[in-house]
């Protein structure tokens, strides 16, 4: 019985796969595995014994590790134990010098690695969608907004290549990181090596070396868990990126505005009391679980303040952390690609809103011509102001205002006001902007 959304609502099969149990167990032999054939290659174990653990790591089940835990009660010498009856006379050899994290937090850089090239995947996917809306809409000339206020115009193109460009630090982030992240170690039960003895150096990188993923340099029976934190944040850094882009998605498709609006089915029920909504829901969903993903960035960080060279107050937490935080950031990169892709315009509201004050935003304009032609900035801006608060208080258009001001008809004609307090005419270097992003990142495609 499914009891966890991640089971039957959200997620993708991609990334769910790496976090199985079966996945889990999968790693932990291939860990053991390669260990067995660094000892072997160092000559710490007899030569031939590796090839029959390895052997062995393919017969194993997850079924019969179950059973062998249920008596034991501990996970790892449940692997061990049903490697070693897989693997005949070597499975004396079986996990030989390791501890139990050696093994476990190796396991887990290999889940990390294959987690990271799937994010990767799909966040290349995102960037290369805004880039794209970023070109088309390069010239749709909308309302700015601050403090949820009308400002002067810019583009939709200059919104997505602004997310575009986020998108894109995120990459780089997560490649960065990368290689710290996926660490995994050989080092003992309190990290110095001492059932290894002189030969652990050179078994730790040969392992590390067969299952391509760099070796810590030190560390004590565990991974230092702020390379994991590290990854947990990048996780919450995209998340609330998103959690950002469908927040504007759902200001910008409220009735009031109704600039944009998200894909809806012909079939599809807004609501079970109110049959003519069309609510945001793929945008709401991805918000509400940015929170969750961030609300794991406390956990792991708390993960590396362990006590000496470690406890055990990482592991149930980790458990949670890491599959969820995965699951549910791949999830939503995924959603929110499929947002953009299918995002709806209404270019008649989005005029609508831009002509919304009267002309009001485009004061600005107006100040900065009166200023190249003479007039101070400190005085155009209280030249600007008062017209505004007259048209404001009048409801005239803020043109009309200002041909009635005496310092404004003298510099200005009425067909020259209305051309600057046109919007199409005060987008400054928005496209010029957009075309160097979109050129710029393209080529890292």
């Amino acid at each position: 019985m499914a009891i966890h959304p991640i089971e039957y609502r959200y997620g993708h099969p991609e990334m769910k796969a790496v976090w199985t149990e079966e996945s889990r167990l999968q790693k932990m032999l291939s860990v053991e595995a390669a260990l067995a054939k660094a000892e072997a290659l160092v000559g710490f174990i007899p030569r031939g014994t590796d090839e029959k653990i390895a052997a062995g790591a393919e017969k194993v089940t997850l079924s019969r590790v179950k059973d062998i835990e249920d008596e034991i009660h501990h996970d790892v010498m449940a692997v061990v134990l049903a490697l070693a009856e897989q693997s005949d006379d070597a499975g004396k050899w079986v996990h030989f010098g390791a501890t139990s994290n050696d093994i476990l937090d190796t396991a887990t850089a290999l889940q990390i690695k294959d987690a990271i090239l799937i994010l990767r995947k799909e966040t290349v996917k995102l960037r290369s969608i805004l880039l794209d809306m970023a070109l088309f809409h390069k010239n749709t000339v909308c309302a700015g907004r601050t403090h949820g206020q009308i400002g002067i115009p810019t583009t939709y193109g200059l919104r997505f290549a602004i997310w575009a460009s986020e998108v894109d630090r995120h990459i780089e982030r997560l490649d960065q990181l990368a290689p710290r992240a996926a660490v995994g170690k050989m080092s003992g039960a309190v990290g110095t090596q001492a059932a290894f003895g002189k030969k652990g150096i050179e078994i730790q990188r040969k392992t590390m070396e067969f299952l391509e993923i760099t070796a810590a340099d030190v560390s004590n029976q565990i991974i230092q868990r702020d390379r994991h934190a590290e990854f947990v944040m990048w996780m919450a850094n995209i998340a609330t990126t998103l959690d950002k882009i469908c927040i504007e998605i759902r200001s910008l498709a409220r009735s009031e505005i109704a600039e944009v609006e998200e894909s809806f089915g012909k079939k599809q029920v807004g609501s079970s009391t109110m049959p003519h909504k069309r609510n945001p829901i793929k945008s709401e969903q991805v918000c509400g679980l940015a929170r969750i993903i961030r609300a794991m960035v406390e956990p792991e960080l708390r993960n590396n303040t362990l006590w000496d060279e470690r406890d055990l107050t990482n592991s149930s937490c980790e458990r949670i952390v890491f599959p969820e935080s995965a699951v549910l950031t791949d999830h939503i990169i995924r959603l929110a690609a499929t947002i953009l892709q299918n995002l709806r315009f209404y270019p008649e509201n989005i005029r609508k809103n831009l002509d919304l004050l009267n002309g009001l935003n485009m004061g600005e304009a107006i100040m900065m011509e009166l200023s190249r032609k003479g007039v101070g900035r400190q005085e155009a801006h209280e030249i600007v102001r008062q017209c505004a608060m007259s048209a404001r208080e009048s409801g005239m258009h803020m043109k009309d205002a200002f041909a009635r001001n005496e310092t404004v008809s003298k510099y200005m004609t009425g067909s020259e006001i209305t051309r600057i307090m046109n919007p199409d005419n005060y987008i400054g270097t928005a496209v010029e902007q957009v075309e160097s992003l979109v050129a710029k990142l393209k080529k890292r495609e």
